[in-house]
This record gives structure tokens, C-alpha cells and sequence, in this order.
């Protein structure tokens, strides 16, 4: 049955991550504005009107478009997701920054397509999962297709390269098929294959295996590969417990790479200390446990499995960036969802939690 209404609580989840987000880009973009004016007021358009505006829009669209509408359509939208991630490959349509492709120019706008992909990917993967019903469970009707499927997401992103979003969205998918009852000598099957599969990956790119070089040796390589992780955890530590203070981070000015991108939480753990950090931390927490809330009272299993692997695609990215800068695990190239430079993540994102939103209009119960 229908409520009347979405769930507040979740939806307090996401404004004060919105908020908070865009109060912490403000002033990590800064630095930026110090160094390249005239790239500030393109960033700042960028995350205002793309990210923050159309996002906003796109959230209250799909928050009012039944759930099961993304079911119905969900092979068709997965091959689509798929076609637009491929135009990164497209002469004079994908765009190259660092060697790699991972972005396709619209105007002056630029897109990261597998935004797209990781969306596909869990709606087609929920429609395929609710509907093996109890044989999820069973080799050939679960897990080959799961590595099938999964496997083809992963050529593309890793042609690209973007190991990162691969990983966090194996992590989704992982934790979607054991909420659907998969037996457990099978998920330790699927973490065997990951694990085997990632070291084949990491032996085979030099650029990973420095990531995890670095991770183990933080000190090896100041002015290099260690440059960023060193410069991080300077700003953490000059933080201390309640911060510099807005805007008086020192490391977004000259030291910290991307200060509005993947270091983004190292510039507001400076300015709001060990207190901040963890509020911030808490506000993710809480968008996951009531996330959760909603996946428990889904009205079918669709419907729990496609909010359960939104969230933690949102969650994943989000802490595997912040243990990132600070030290817990390799540095990645994700950004912090809800907060790092990106209009094309935002949109998707608030686009993602629309989804939610309108799942939970018809919740078995209300809290």
C-alpha cells in the first residue's frame, strides 16, 4: 500500500549530506580560486547548477515514478548504460585526461558515463535476482550468470581504466546476492574468484601495484607516489580536534592534489578537526542505517534489492575515499559522493536516491 508520504528520516539523511557537502566544497574550491579563477567559475557552475539544481530535479522525478518502472525496463536501460560508457572509446566524443578515458564532452559539459553504468547495473541485477526467487542460490541459475554479468561490467571499466568504481561495484553486487539468500559456499566462491581476479589486475597494472607499495610505505617516495597520502595526513593531523576552522585550510593551497576532488575530506578534516570528521562520518552512517530501515520494509524483494545495493554503491565509494586519505586503504581515484567536485556524480547520485525515496512510499510500515 501507498503512503502519503517518503521517509523523512531518510530524507533529512540526504539534505544534511547535500548541505554539509556543498558548505565543505565551498570552501575546499578555494584553493582552486587562488590558483585558476577562471576554472573556479566553471567548477562552481558545474556542481551549483548540474550537480546541485538538475540533481535536485532528477531526485523529485524519479521519486514519483513507481520503482517497478525500472524492472520493467531494466535489460534495456543496463544495454544503454553500457552504449554510452563504450562513447568514451568514440574518437572526438570521449575525452583523455591522465591516459585515461573515462569522460565524454556534451558542449561544455562533461560526463563520466559509468555513472550511468553503476546504476544499470544494480537495477538489472535486482530485476535478475527477485526474479530466480529461491534458485538464487544454485550454481547455474545464480552464480555463473552474477559473474557473467559482473565480468562484463568489468571489461569496459577496466579498459578504461577505472579500477575503482569496478570495486565498489562488486562490492554492491556482492552484498545485493547475499541478501538474496545465496548460499554461503558460494559467496566464499565469488570472494575467491574477487580476490584472485584483483591480484591478476594489480600484477598486471604498475600504476596499482605502486598504489599498494604506497599503502604499505607510506614514506618510500615523498615527492612522488607517496606525495599525496603524506600531504593528506598532514592536514588530518594539523586538524586536530576541532579544526582551523572554515576556509583556513593551509594544504588546499598549493600542497594537497585535488583539493575539491579525492582529497576533499583531508581539507575538511583541517578545517573542522577529529569533531567534524566524525559528525560527517555519522551523517553517512545515518543515510545507511535508515537506507536500510527501507530495505527491510520493502514492499517485494525488487523493490529491497535495488535500495539495498544504492546504498551501499553510495556507502562503499564514499568510505573506500575517505579511509583513502586517511591511510587505512590505498588511494583511489573515486570521489566523496555528496560532497567532491562532480555534477555528473551529484546528478546521478540524488537521481539514486529518488529511487529510494519512492520505495519508501510503500514500506510495509512506517517509522
Amino acid at each position: 500500500m501507498k503512503n502519503a508520504r517518503v521517509d523523512r528520516f531518510f530524507l533529512l539523511s540526504v539534505v544534511l549530506l547535500v548541505v554539509a557537502g556543498y558548505f565543505i566544497f565551498s570552501s575546499a574550491s578555494l584553493g582552486l580560486l587562488a590558483q585558476e579563477g577562471p576554472r573556479f567559475s566553471n567548477v562552481a557552475f558545474s556542481q551549483t547548477f548540474y550537480g546541485l539544481f538538475l540533481g535536485t530535479i532528477f531526485c523529485i522525478i524519479t521519486s514519483r515514478i513507481h520503482y517497478r518502472f525500472w524492472r520493467k525496463f531494466s535489460l534495456f536501460i543496463f544495454i544503454g548504460a553500457i552504449a554510452a560508457t563504450l562513447l568514451v572509446f568514440v574518437p572526438k566524443v570521449g575525452l583523455e585526461f591522465g591516459g585515461a578515458h573515462r569522460w565524454i564532452g556534451i558542449a561544455s559539459f562533461t560526463f563520466q558515463p559509468s555513472e550511468l553504468l553503476k546504476i544499470g547495473y544494480i537495477i538489472y541485477l535486482a530485476a535478475w535476482i527477485s526474479g530466480l526467487k529461491k534458485s538464487a542460490s544454485f550454481l547455474k541459475s545464480g552464480i555463473i550468470p552474477f559473474v557473467v554479468l559482473t565480468g562484463i561490467t568489468g571489461v569496459i571499466l577496466l579498459a578504461q581504466p577505472d579500477t575503482d568504481t569496478f570495486f565498489v561495484i562488486c562490492v554492491s553486487g556482492l552484498a545485493m546476492l547475499i541478501a538474496s539468500g545465496c548460499s554461503w559456499k558460494h559467496i566464499f566462491l565469488i570472494i575467491l574468484i574477487s580476490i584472485i581476479g584483483f591480484g591478476v589486475i594489480i600484477y598486471e597494472r604498475p600504476y596499482l601495484r605502486s598504489r599498494i607499495e604506497t599503502f604499505l610505505n607510506p614514506t618510500q617516495d615523498s615527492l612522488g607516489s607517496s606525495y599525496q597520502i603524506q600531504q593528506s595526513l598532514i592536514a588530518v593531523g594539523s586538524g586536530q580536534l576541532l579544526g582551523r576552522g572554515f576556509g583556513q585550510s593551509i594544504q588546499k593551497f598549493n600542497f594537497l592534489p585535488e583539493p575539491i576532488g579525492d582529497s576533499i575530506f583531508a581539507v575538511m578534516a583541517e578545517e573542522f578537526g577529529f569533531v567534524g570528521g566524525v559528525v560527517l562520518i555519522f551523517m553517512y552512517l545515518f543515510f545507511g542505517f535508515r537506507g536500510l530501515k527501507i530495505v527491510a520494509r520493502a514492499p517485494d524483494s525488487f523493490g529491497g534489492l535495488l535500495v539495498l545495493g544504492i546504498v551501499i554503491l553510495i556507502l562503499a565509494q564514499s568510505f573506500v575515499n575517505m579511509a583513502a586519505m586517511l591511510g587505512v586503504l590505498p588511494l583511489s581515484g573515486i570521489p566523496l559522493l555528496f560532497v567532491s567536485h562532480g555534477g555528473s556524480a551529484m546528478l546521478i547520485t540524488l537521481a539514486e536516491v529518488g529511487i529510494i525515496l519512492n520505495v519508501s512510499r510503500y514500506q510495509k510500515k512506517r517509522t
